[in-house]
């Protein structure tokens, strides 16, 4: 085909969409039904509502191919366990007994089951639930659910595709289950489950599927010889079944490097690449490879994971470039729309001018469809959207919000010794011992506590004017002492005040500082029925006035126990937010480190003892290719000394982290030179204490003992055991007992029956200790 015919042939799709539709409904009715008071076929109900309003959405705004298959009641990949048969045991029975109910006790666990463990997809702030697999795994095939929604989709007239989880990511993405040997690699059962895959093709062929995606995004990180030899026999293998759809397999996240020459060999009908952030060296990668040809292209030109318009002028030269090296060019997104919010037209709170700058799903979906036209009818079909485009542009660049002379000025002044405590460790942590006088094996919480009914009531009644200003403040002082005065009986040693003024520990800080812009209805999913709303980082970032002073104060003058003053780190402020795309992110960084140097300075000087600064984004944020961690690693571990390095010896400085793969950042998590770090623990089976012992982790180290993302209480010998597995790995003297996260979405009776256990743990193994002399 050439390239005018390519150009010609250009359509518009998707690789996926929001779940949630536009008002949460999906996390209103699983919740509902978690709590019986939605029936599981009301539920059913809302999400077929949802696919079909989504569906029309996008066939209503130009996308000629629907995505079907990435609708999900928790998370793709728990479906894709399900859809392969990788069950772990002991949900086998509560799966066979009702699907749906076994589904959420694999997400979330029971009373009696642990769930599967949870960790960040790729760098993204997007969590999902981790394969069980050994060698002993049988898989079978299950396309209930994917035959379901196509046939969905087809019967409201739709052209679908079904999207699927490809079987090297999918395998690549698993862990060894419990009790199988730790250097298993369950990408060695690829023989056993392609014939799966084969079958699940073969039943969505046979209900009309005629093309199929097979995501493979694991291939854009950095992959042993012996992985891409699975990704080409899985390709082989695949492409030669005669019982099948057309295959298109999709990259995103970054550069495929090696891997493409792989794909592009293989015997499949089409590709879809990542022409945004990657877009140079894919585009490169593909001419060297010498394209496609006779092949389908999906280019994915518009950015699937920020919020900002298209450049379509830049787009359009790619995919202009893009027409000579395959038979047919497509538009796309460069990964799902799942990471980006709904609806920019919503937001009627932020200023028209700026709402120009934003694309959200709907707005993407406009952007590629607008590039699919010019792509296949000239750019005179397109004229007044590129000037409108031009201008909008134009504007965002000019803007006095995105540059602050005082803020950039402040920045370049940076010294080498800013980002340095003035004590090493050793010193500063006999000055915090005699200072805070605690026992061994402290107690303490991440921050957060729940966030209740009343809590959102109040919010509620401040918003429309039902209360005012002072009769709020009332309310979080009356839940700063209930939550103060639990923490005192239940005997926990280090407190927090609970957070009830904040509603996400990004955006609270987010609407304080200049430079961001925050959303009333961005929501996008984290987990689950977890729904954050990331803020916009729009422009330099400075800080009018403290942010969490007055309730820190307020909270310790309730008590002679210290009170930690809680923030949000300078990584985390930037990955779970929108961040602007015209400036390095590690000048970003830095711009917000300040601004949090200056609240952490301001709560020393009103004598906060403990200062936590969370960074739970650290590793989500690593970049793909450890040829880029280095980069990386510097600035963003320089931006939290710098946030933290202008204390007084005697102030201990904490972090946490959670949900993560903390063996790979083990030295950037020495290099922070936090006096305390909290981590994730519980569903790992206490990993990261023995990766912070094999590093020689010289510092004080909380790894949890209770997962808080499951409902279940631990008891107290279960915390206990915990306990005893981080003293095998960490010296008592330097072991803290918390849990594994925040307490923000868990309510009031697990919080205090787990704190409870967590304390009598700590108090049961610190007396042993003290018995046995050790």
């Amino acid at each position: 085909m050439t390239a005018k015919h390519a150009a010609a042939a250009a359509r518009a799709t998707v690789y996926g969409y929001p779940r949630q539709g536009q008002n949460r409904e999906l996390k209103k009715a699983v919740e509902g039904y978690w709590k019986g008071r939605v029936t599981a076929d009301a539920l059913r109900q809302t999400a077929a509502d949802l696919r079909r309003t989504n569906w029309r959405q996008l066939t209503e705004a130009g996308i000629h191919e629907v995505p079907t298959g990435d609708f999900s009641y928790y998370d793709h990949v728990l479906d894709t366990s399900v859809m392969v048969g990788a069950v772990p045991g002991r949900h086998r029975t509560a799966v066979a007994a009702d699907a749906l109910d076994g589904l959420f006790a694999m997400a979330r666990g029971t009373r009696d089951v642990a769930p599967l463990e949870m960790t960040k997809w790729f760098d993204t702030n997007y969590h999902y639930l981790v394969p069980e697999l050994g060698p002993d795994t049988d898989f079978t095939a299950d396309s209930t659910k994917q035959v379901a929604e196509l046939k969905e989709a087809l019967t409201l007239g739709h052209t679908a595709r079904p999207v699927l989880v490809g079987p090297v990511t999918y395998l690549l993405l698993a862990k060894p289950a419990p009790g199988v040997a730790a250097d298993f690699r369950p990408i060695t059962l690829l023989d056993r489950l392609l014939p799966v895959y084969a079958r699940v093709l073969a039943d969505l062929r046979a209900a009309g599927a005629e093309w199929v995606q097979l995501d493979e995004p694991a291939l854009v990180q950095d992959r042993t010889p012996a992985d891409l030899n699975a990704a080409a026999r899985a390709y082989r293998e695949l492409g030669a079944a005669i019982d099948r759809p057309k295959l298109l397999v999709a990259s995103y996240f970054g550069r495929l490097g090696g891997a493409l020459q792989v794909l592009a060999a293989a015997p499949v009908e089409g590709l879809a690449l990542d022409f945004t952030d990657a877009g140079a060296a894919n585009l490169a990668d593909l001419a060297a490879v010498g394209g496609l040809p006779g092949k389908r292209l999906v280019a994915g030109v518009v950015n699937g994971r920020n919020i900002w318009i298209n450049d379509y002028r830049k787009s359009l030269a790619t995919l202009g470039t893009l027409l000579g090296l395959a038979g047919r060019v497509d538009v796309a997104a460069s990964c799902s729309l799942l990471h980006v919010p709904l609806d920019a037209s919503a937001e009627r709170d932020i200023d028209p001018q700026i709402r120009r700058w934003l694309a959200f799903a709907r707005q993407k979906t406009a952007e590629i469809t607008t590039l699919a036209r010019g792509l296949a009818q000239g750019t005179d079909t397109i004229a007044a959207e590129l000037a409108a485009n031009r201008a909008d542009l134009a504007s965002r660049a000019a803007s006095a919000l995105t540059h602050d002379p005082s803020v950039r000025a402040r920045t370049a002044a940076i010294g080498d010794a800013d980002a340095r405590r003035a004590q090493p460790y050793a010193q500063r942590t006999a000055a915090q011992r005699a200072h805070l006088g605690l026992p061994l094996l402290p107690t303490t919480t991440i921050g957060s506590f729940p966030q209740t009914d009343e809590l959102r009531l109040a919010r509620a009644d401040l918003r429309a004017g039902r209360i005012d200003t002072a009769g709020y403040e009332e309310r979080i002082k009356d839940e700063i002492r209930r939550v103060l005065s639990f923490q005192e009986a239940a005997g926990i040693d280090v407190l927090v005040h609970g957070e009830p003024e904040r509603n996400d520990m990004v955006q609270y800080f987010a609407e304080q500082l200049t430079g961001y812009v925050a959303t009333r209805h961005g929501w996008v999913q984290s987990y689950g029925t977890r729904y954050v709303r990331p803020p916009v980082l729009a422009g330099d970032v400075s800080r009018p006035a403290p942010m969490t002073v007055r309730w820190t104060s307020y909270a310790q003058s309730r008590t002679a126990k210290p009170v930690k003053g809680m923030l949000t780190g300078p990584v985390t402020m930037l990955a779970w937010s929108f961040v602007r795309d015209d400036q390095p992110l590690g000048d970003t960084a830095r711009q917000v480190a300040l601004a949090l140097r200056d609240e952490v300075n301001d709560l020393e000087a009103i004598g906060t003892s403990v200062i936590q600064v969370d960074e739970p984004a650290l590793r989500e944020t690593l970049p793909l290719r450890a040829a880029d961690h280095a980069e990386y690693l510097a600035w963003a571990t320089e931006s939290f000394r710098l946030t933290t390095s202008g204390v007084r010896p005697d102030t201990q400085i904490h972090t946490h982290m959670c949900y993560a793969e903390f063996g790979d950042i083990v030295q950037a998590i020495d290099d922070l030179d936090a006096d305390v770090i909290s981590l994730e623990a519980a569903r790992s089976h206490m990993q990261v204490a023995d990766e912070l012992a094999a590093h020689g982790y010289p510092r004080e180290a909380g790894p949890g003992v209770w997962d808080i993302h499951s409902p279940r209480v631990p008891g107290a010998e279960e915390a206990a055991a915990l306990l005893r597995k981080g003293l095998a790995a960490i010296p008592a003297e330097r072991l803290w007992v918390n849990p594994d996260c925040g307490l923000k979405t868990r309510g009031w009776p697990e919080t205090r029956a787990s704190l409870e256990n967590l304390v009598a743990a700590a108090r049961e193994v610190r007396a042993n200790l003290t018995t046995d002399g050790s």
